[in-house]
C-alpha cells in the first residue's frame, strides 16, 4: 500500500506540473511566450516533490521489509481478500508491472487455499476426487471467495447434487483478459494431468469477466493443442459481457472529452489509471491481437477476428435484468446489458451462437444476484446434469 501511495503522489505531481506548464506558458495565439520559464519552475517544484517522495518510499520499504517474517504466518481474512481483489481489478496491471506484493498471482484454490498441482498433494486435498472436475471462475474485482454469497456456493451445491469436484480460479483481474486466458489454459493443463483419477470431463462455470477469461483460455488451449480442451463438456457464462459493458465505454468517452481542451487534457491521466482488464471490458477483448500494438484507451472496437464459442462444447448463457417483466427497463443487470450477456451483436459475424435452449434470463436480479439466487442454481443444475434446464 505504501508503494501505491508513493506512485500516486508522483502521479499527482506530474499532473500538477502539466497543469502549471499549460496555464503558465501564456496564450497559444501569442506563441506561448512564457513556456520556457513556466517549464523550468514547474519542473523544479514538482521535481522536489517527486524526489522527496522517492526517498520516503525507499525508507518505508526498508522498514516494512523487516516486518515480513512477522506477517508470513498470518491468515488473510475475507475483508482483506475482498480489498485485494478490488484493488487488483482497478490497478492490477500496475501492481504486477511494479513488482508490488499486493498483485494477485493466478492460482487454483479450494476453500480459499491454493492448490499444489501435483498428484500427491491433490490426492491429499481431494481423497474422494471425482472424474468430473468443475472449475469456477470469478469476475472483475472479485475473488474465488465471492462464490460464497448469502450462504450459497454454486460450486459446493453442484458437487453435492451432481457428484463433481469443484476447484476455484483466483486471478488478478486487472491484467489483460487474454493474458489471464493464456495462464488459465496452462493451469488447467497441469490440473488435468496431475488429477488423482483420470479426468472424464471438465465443466467451467464463470461469472462476468470470468466468462471472457474462460473463452480466451479455450482459444489458447486450441492453439497449443492442450489435452484438457477435448475433455471440456460444458461452459456456463453468468452475466458475461461478451460484447462489452457500457460503464467502460462511458469512461472511454470521458477520456476523449477531457482531451479536447489543452487545459483539461492533463486530467485525462486520472481516468487512465484504470487497468488493462477494465479497458478490455469496453468491447469484450479476449485475444492478444484485440489490444496489442495500439493505445488501449483509443476509442473504437478493434476486434478484427471474431472468436466463436469453442467447438464440441455445450455453451450456455445466463443473463439478468433488474426489470421484473419482459420488455421492461432497464434491459440490464446494472452492469451488463442483456444482449451482451446473451452474445447478441448487430454484426452477425460477432454474434455468439448460444442455442436458444441454452439461454436463460433472470428477471428482477442484479449482476451479483447471479451468484446466489436459487432459480439461477436450478438452471445450472439442470444444464450440467444434461437437461435443458427450466
Amino acid at each position: 500500500m505504501s508503494r501505491l501511495a508513493v506512485a500516486a503522489t508522483k502521479g499527482i505531481a506530474d499532473l500538477v506540473e502539466a497543469m502549471q506548464v499549460e496555464i503558465g506558458s501564456g496564450p497559444e495565439v501569442l506563441g506561448r511566450p512564457l513556456a520556457i520559464p513556466a517549464q523550468a519552475l514547474a519542473r523544479l517544484a514538482c521535481g522536489n516533490v517527486r524526489g522527496v517522495t522517492s526517498l520516503v518510499g525507499a525508507g518505508i520499504d526498508f522498514a516494512l521489509a523487516r516486518c515480513v517474517p512477522l506477517l508470513r504466518d498470518s491468515s488473510p481474512g475475507p475483508a482483506r481478500e475482498a480489498m485485494l481483489a478490488a484493488l487488483n481489478g482497478v490497478v492490477g496491471d500496475h501492481l504486477q508491472a511494479t513488482g508490488n506484493p499486493l498483485a494477485i498471482e493466478m492460482r487454483l484454490r479450494h476453500g480459499g487455499k491454493p492448490l499444489e498441482l501435483n498428484r500427491p498433494a491433490l490426492r491429499a486435498t481431494f481423497p474422494a476426487a471425482s472424474a468430473k472436475v468443475l472449475v469456477l471462475v470469478h469476475g472483475s474485482s472479485l475473488s474465488d471467495l465471492g462464490w460464497s454469497r448469502k450462504g450459497h456456493d454454486h460450486g459446493a451445491s453442484l458437487a453435492r447434487d451432481l457428484g463433481c469436484t469443484p476447484v476455484y480460479l483466483h486471478y488478478n483481474s486487472g491484467l489483460h483478459i487474454s493474458t489471464n486466458g493464456n495462464a488459465f489454459a496452462g493451469l488447467l493443463e497441469t490440473l488435468v494431468e496431475e488429477w488423482p483419477v483420470p479426468v472424464e470431463e471438465v465443466s467451467i462455470v464463470a461469472h462476468s469477466m470470468g466468462g471472457l477469461v474462460a473463452r480466451s483460455a479455450c482459444d489458447a488451449a486450441a492453439s497449443a493443442a492442450h489435452r484438457w480442451l477435448p475433455k471440456l463438456r460444458n461452459l456456463v457464462c453468468l452475466g458475461t459481457p461478451h460484447h462489452g459493458a457500457p460503464f467502460e465505454r462511458a469512461g472511454n468517452l470521458v477520456d476523449v472529452a477531457l482531451g479536447i481542451s489543452a487545459y483539461s487534457a492533463p486530467f485525462a491521466r486520472l481516468g487512465k489509471i484504470r487497468s488493462a482488464g477494465v479497458t478490455d471490458l469496453r468491447h469484450g477483448y479476449v485475444r492478444d491481437e484485440d489490444w496489442q500494438e495500439r493505445d488501449r484507451f483509443e476509442h473504437g472496437d478493434y476486434r478484427r477476428r471474431p472468436l466463436p464459442l469453442p467447438e464440441r462444447v455445450r455453451c450456455f448463457a445466463v443473463a439478468a435484468t433488474k426489470a421484473k417483466v419482459e420488455g421492461g427497463t432497464p434491459a440490464s443487470d446494472g452492469l451488463v446489458p442483456l444482449d451482451s450477456a446473451l452474445g447478441r451483436h448487430p454484426g452477425p459475424e460477432l454474434t455468439l451462437a448460444f442455442p436458444r435452449e441454452h439461454q436463460w434470463v433472470g428477471r428482477g436480479m442484479t449482476h451479483l444476484d447471479l451468484l446466489s439466487r436459487p432459480e439461477v442454481y436450478d438452471v445450472l443444475r439442470g444444464w450440467l446434469r444434461g437437461g435443458a434446464g427450466p
